[in-house]
């Protein structure tokens, strides 16, 4: 087995004993504090972004039974940020699925692309201002729980994954912010399990932009 294979592998089991091992603990500290259901959504998650990792269109297999038992435990803290953008990715994937089916190379992997670094940092600007408005409407027209955290982890997220969609290797650098950004979220909502899963993606969009940044990434925009 090539030695890429190995490490793909490895750290999906990692990430995978990582979510057990979490949830077995905070249980045993407080009995009852989290539900089965964050540590089936959090596999989940797991085996979706590192299959996104590796530009494996059974990504969308995995984000599709993630994106709606996040969804449910989103509801339950009252994040409604989130809420929004799960819904939004449901829809995007559908859409995803049949853009990389399009850019498929071999053994179900996509080739990616390159954008322009000038037109990322406007991207990115954007996303920032963006967030800061819908921080502000959250906290004065809802009761959501943490409006800015709510916010700067939803706007970015948007725009990642339409990048993510459309492979453009960039969008790592965004959801790297986000991630770091969902681990304070979830601190807060002292859900750890989601925590871990969070603290495990942040390495893996490292890992994710290494290996999309592997493969011969083509049309700069």
């Amino acid at each position: 087995m090539p030695r890429s294979k190995l490490f793909d592998y490895a750290f999906l089991s990692l990430g995978l004993l990582i979510q057990v091992v979490t949830y077995l603990i905070t249980n045993h500290l407080s009995p009852g504090s989290l539900s089965p259901l964050s540590l089936v959504s959090g596999m989940l998650g797991i085996c979706s972004v590192c299959l996104a990792a590796q530009g494996n269109i059974f990504t969308y297999l995995f984000g599709f039974a993630q994106v709606a038992t996040y969804t449910w435990l989103c509801l339950e803290q009252r994040l409604y940020g989130e809420v929004a953008i799960n819904a939004y990715y449901f829809l995007t994937m559908i859409y995803g699925v049949f853009v990389w089916r399009r850019r498929l190379s071999n053994s179900y992997s996509v080739q990616t692309r390159r954008m322009r670094r000038s037109v990322f940092a406007i991207i990115a600007l954007a996303s920032i201002v963006v967030s800061a408005l819908v921080g502000w409407m959250l906290s004065r027209w809802t009761d959501d729980t943490q409006p800015y955290l709510d916010a700067y982890t939803t706007i970015p997220a948007l725009v990642a994954q339409v990048l993510m969609i459309l492979v453009y290797r960039e969008h790592w650098y965004l959801w790297i912010a986000v991630d770091i950004l969902s681990v304070a979220l979830w601190i807060n909502a002292g859900d750890y399990c989601m925590t871990a899963q969070y603290v495990f993606w942040c390495a893996n969009c490292v890992y994710g932009f290494i290996r999309w940044t592997e493969r011969n990434a083509d049309d700069i925009r």
